[in-house]
């Protein structure tokens, strides 16, 4: 297992990630965050976590029978991505991750957020 700042690190050394932070989308309080850039991820964690709420209810409303593992939004400048943690214990974590899209590759990075998940300690 890794610790919470090493697997924080591990996200943000992605080329063109901007900011990363794990959140408990019930409370919508930010657990752990970094940073390359000023960016307010303690704002971006509460509104994203009603995002994550209404898609969980949307999901559950239409009787999908499935379980979201991402929400990707997409901005002039930015991917935002938000990955609901698949580990059964975290469930109320997502990781949120702010990638410039000029630099970032997106598939990577949905595969590092993945890997972290499956390996962080520490909740």
């Amino acid at each position: 297992m890794a610790n919470i700042n090493d697997s924080l690190e591990q996200v943000l050394a992605l080329d063109g990630a901007v900011a990363v932070a794990i959140v408990d989308f019930v409370s919508g309080m930010t657990l752990a965050h970094r940073s390359n850039q000023q960016f307010d991820l303690e704002l971006a964690a509460a509104v994203n976590s009603e995002v994550v709420k209404s898609k969980l209810r949307a999901v559950e409303q239409l009787g999908l029978g499935e379980d979201v593992e991402d929400i990707l939004i997409t901005l002039t400048n930015h991917y935002h991505l938000i990955r609901i943690s698949a580990r059964p214990e975290l469930r109320n974590l997502f990781f949120y991750v702010v990638i410039d899209r000029g630099r970032g590759n997106l598939g990577l990075a949905r595969r590092v957020i993945e890997k972290v998940d499956a390996q962080i300690d520490g909740f």
